[in-house]
């Protein structure tokens, strides 16, 4: 049975660079994600007071490097149950991992829920993912261009949202970026923008929601305090009072709870 109170998660690291977030579930530790190399890894679990081959699993979002740059040389030095969809694993690894587990709609570590939400991203597949245990609940969704209301009923009034806001609209269409990559970022297989983000959120969290962190901001389309203004506004626009809401940073830890 569970022999934590609560889950502690912690962002590694979020955006462009590289992508990671470790949560301890008590009998499981696991990642999310690894898009920093072996070393880097190390280092910033090692802030936590966690030993890298304390990591029992890695689940996979997508392929895109900076969520994987890392997997290869993690999987041989630790040796983690790997979450994958099948087609992720055959583009990424030379050949099957041993301790693969595909995605199925949802799965068990221990007695600890892994349901699985697709999104849409351009990428070969592209998840989502509720982890819920006993107390707690974490959604944890980016990468996408929008999340299909079909799953809403799962999603809503967790205990934890780790979320894309990736981008201010008006501030990507005049900024440095070329027209095709405007079209890629702002279409349903691109990335969630701010308004976007918050809409979601309006609909999604409730009495039992305690926080919320920003994902996968933009450095060139998006800033923390923009990203937090515009949430915060449309929020109070759906009659909604909730603070405790921060962003994940590309280069800092940011613990959750």
């Amino acid at each position: 049975m569970y022999n934590i109170d609560k889950m502690k998660i912690v962002v590694l690291g979020s955006g462009s660079k590289g992508n990671s977030t470790y949560i301890d579930l008590g009998t499981k530790k696991i990642l999310i994600d690894i898009g920093f190399n072996y070393k880097n890894i190390k280092e910033k679990l090692n802030e936590i007071n966690v030993d890298p081959k304390e990591i029992d699993a890695l689940l996979i979002t997508h392929d895109h490097l900076d969520h994987t740059a890392g997997l290869k040389v993690f999987l041989n030095k630790v040796k983690p149950l790997l979450y994958i969809t099948k087609e992720v694993e055959e583009y990424l690894l030379d050949e099957p991992y041993q301790k693969s587990v595909y995605l199925t709609d949802e799965m068990f570590l221990d007695d600890v829920l892994i349901k699985v939400i697709p999104t849409s991203h351009d990428a070969i597949t592209s998840n989502g993912y509720l982890i819920e245990t006993k107390n707690d609940s974490l959604v944890y969704i980016t990468d996408t261009g929008y999340i299909n209301q079909r799953y809403f009923t799962y999603l809503k009034d967790k205990t934890y949202y780790i979320i894309e806001s990736n981008h201010d609209t008006e501030k990507l269409i005049k900024g440095p970026y070329p027209e095709y990559l405007q079209r890629r970022i702002l279409s349903d297989k691109g990335h969630m923008s701010n308004e976007l983000c918050a809409g979601y959120l309006s609909r999604l969290i409730g009495p039992n929601t305690k926080k919320i962190i920003l994902a996968h901001l933009s450095e060139e389309n998006n800033t923390e305090s923009l990203a937090l203004s515009t949430i915060n506004e449309i929020l109070k626009e759906n009659l909604i009072e909730f603070n405790n809401i921060t962003c994940a940073s590309q280069r800092e830890l940011t613990e959750v709870n």
